[in-house]
């Protein structure tokens, strides 16, 4: 199991196998302190498993013909 949690937290590491620890910020830019090392966990997992990241399948696409 993975967490996220603020620095200096004492109780989630010790609840998890592995714990990404990300500065305190205020309750609005936690958001976004957050999703860079989950997009980064996304990336790093999708290339060990040999998916083309930059080639995504399975997505709908709108193709608007000029």
């Amino acid at each position: 199991m993975i967490a996220v949690a603020n620095t200096g937290d004492k109780k989630v590491p010790h609840l998890v196998s592995d714990c990404v620890e990300v500065n305190p910020a205020t309750e609005y830019l936690l958001p976004i302190s957050e999703v860079i090392p989950l997009q980064l966990f996304a990336y790093f997992t999708a290339l060990e498993h040999g998916v083309d990241v930059d080639r995504p399948r399975n997505l709908s696409k709108a193709v608007i013909e000029g």
